[in-house]
């Protein structure tokens, strides 16, 4: 059965309506430029009054690895995602500093393009599990836009400040050749590959043997079509399941977890 995240928590309402409705995961956003945005006494407040049947899970950007642990411990929360540009070394360190208090870690990556792949599998023996979300310049998440429309066909990484960072910046380029060479296979008479998605991505990044979870655009109309097509771990949804900023539409809610659960 596929697990749900329910993100960008602000509220008490919101959250125990969630959990009710069968949510496995919830999301407060630590992010200080986040439209959802909680505060770590609102969140530490909000999880203490809810009953421990699912995972609290904190979202963080390029934020100091201090301050995750400690509003990690501070809030009881089971996992960190990490959705900006950090490094496979910044997070071997942190996973360090995460273990003695049993919280995992969630890496997200935004879907750019095929080279995508190969920066993710730098990340395959540190990271607990993967998240694939949406490319949009400038934003690192929680943007609403799909993911099942086609990608530029391009080797390029969507982490490039990451990638200038790296120890051995050639391991993307090759990954991202040895997916070429996985689907000319595909190509057509005309020498022209098929399109791929986001979701091909995440299909792809199976490989690495890391549950998955599937953003991006996700919505109670769309979401059993994902699963289908991709059979993630979990997925995860925030805009998708809103009726303001902010603020969750529990009929939403509740369609888009039944709809989940029924796979």
């Amino acid at each position: 059965m596929t697990k749900v995240k329910i993100c960008g928590i602000t509220n008490f309402q919101d959250a125990s309506e969630a959990c009710m409705l069968g949510a496995d995961f919830l999301g407060f956003n630590f992010y200080k430029n986040s439209k959802r945005k909680v505060s770590l006494k609102m969140a530490a407040d909000i999880i203490s009054k809810l009953p421990p049947v699912f995972s609290p899970v904190g979202i963080f950007v390029d934020e100091e690895m201090a301050v995750i642990a400690q509003t990690a411990k501070k809030c009881n929360l089971k996992l960190v995602q990490l959705h900006g540009r950090e490094t496979p070394e910044y997070c071997t360190e942190l996973v360090a500093k995460l273990q003695p208090l049993g919280v995992k870690i969630i890496k997200a990556f935004r879907v750019k393009g095929e080279g995508t792949l190969g920066y993710i599998a730098r990340f395959k023996d540190i990271a607990d599990y993967f998240l694939l979300d949406a490319y949009v310049e400038g934003e690192p998440g929680g943007t609403g836009v799909a993911m099942n429309t086609p990608l530029p066909q391009t080797v390029e990484d969507a982490q490039p400040a990451a990638e200038n960072a790296a120890e051995n910046p050639q391991d993307v380029s090759q990954d991202a050749l040895e997916l070429q060479d996985n689907t000319s296979s595909e190509e057509t008479e005309t020498g022209v590959k098929p399109a791929v998605s986001g979701w091909d991505i995440a299909i792809e990044a199976k490989r690495y043997n890391k549950p998955i979870f599937l953003a991006g655009g996700l919505t109670p109309e769309n979401v059993e079509e994902a699963i289908e097509k991709v059979l993630p771990f979990a997925v995860d949804v925030a805009s998708g399941v809103e009726r303001l900023r902010r603020r969750k539409d529990y009929e939403k809610v509740k369609k888009f977890i039944t709809s989940s659960k029924a796979f």
